[in-house]
């Protein structure tokens, strides 16, 4: 992997008040991927299972009947192929409701998709809750992992072990929890146990406000938690998304990300290609990593770098 490191944007304060107030698009800020055709696809296709039963997730525990798991399967070849068959640069992150790694073709696409020369990146969100033996037959430069620690879940030492394994076989990779009170022991014990170089992300838990106090003590374990801890205000802000970052549904449904219903065209029929172009976000707030991570005046392509679907800082872990 070779790693390119970008200037570093200081994090966001844990206070995290300017927030609040509207965001002025940055100055002379490049567009990346401008140029050379490179898009990144956010996919989630019909799997809606999971393994796991976190109480705040509606998917817990959710089984889905063998026509929905066939159609998934499908659907997920189908993108596979259409990704093979592009000329330009593709990243891929899969974003689905359930857990995908306990699938077998999720699996096979990921090592397939990391094989693949155009492939910049392959990532997906996971509770690792799978065995790691696949891994040996990935590209380990091309794919990463972006994973969640529930601990209600599994046990601490269990989790750890996956995750030192992960850090053994050189496999890139973030780890993640929800910043829920009950959480926060848990994450603080995650963290020094975590290889240095192994980045421990907190996400805000919905709906919940913290007090100052509060978020010092999760900007202590993640010091980018201030991007998380408010919902930031971007009606009419410049985003990415709808023009080099897409969000794509098992049907080839294309939106601009899976935050804005209105449909912008179809994978497999090629009308998406001729709307992609520079968009201000319509959405009053954008309150979700996956979301606010492309809004141009946020600055986080530069905190990311090569690490934007993946969840990784550049340079982790010399941030300020």
């Amino acid at each position: 992997m070779n790693d390119r490191t970008l200037p570093i944007v200081s994090p966001a304060p844990a206070r995290c008040e300017s927030h609040r107030e509207p965001l002025r698009p940055a100055e002379g800020r490049g567009r990346r991927d401008a140029g050379d055709g490179h898009l990144s696809i956010l996919y989630r296709g019909p799997l809606a299972s999971c393994d796991y039963d976190c109480a705040y997730c509606p998917f817990a525990k959710r089984r889905d009947d063998p026509e929905r798991l066939r159609a998934d399967r499908a659907a997920l070849e189908r993108f596979t192929a259409w990704v093979a068959g592009r000329d330009h640069p593709v990243s891929v992150l899969f974003t689905p409701w359930g857990e995908a790694l306990a699938r077998s073709w999720y699996r096979a696409a990921m090592v397939e998709l990391s094989r693949l020369p155009h492939v910049r990146r392959v990532a997906v969100q996971t509770n690792l809750s799978c065995r790691t033996g696949w891994l040996a037959d990935a590209d380990l430069t091309r794919l990463a992992l972006w994973v969640t620690y529930h601990p209600s879940q599994v046990a601490h030492d269990r989790f750890l072990a996956k995750c030192r394994e992960l850090s053994r076989l050189g496999v890139r990779h973030s780890v993640g929890i929800v910043g829920h009170p009950d959480h926060l022991d848990a994450a603080r014990r995650l963290r020094a146990d975590l290889p240095a170089g192994a980045y421990l992300w907190v996400n805000a838990e919905e709906g919940r406000r913290y007090t100052d106090d509060e978020a010092a003590q999760w900007a202590a374990i993640d010091p980018l938690f201030g991007y998380s801890r408010f919902a930031h205000p971007s009606a009419g802000l410049a985003c990415r998304t709808g023009e080099s970052v897409v969000s794509v549904s098992g049907d080839g449904t294309v939106r601009r990300c899976h935050f804005i219903p209105e449909v912008i065209g179809n994978l497999y029929d090629g009308s998406f290609e001729r709307a992609l172009r520079p968009r201000a976000c319509p959405a009053a707030t954008c309150d979700c990593h996956i979301g606010y991570v492309h809004l141009e005046p946020l600055g986080l392509y530069d905190v990311f770098a090569d690490g934007v679907l993946e969840r990784i800082p550049a340079g982790w872990p010399a941030l300020p």
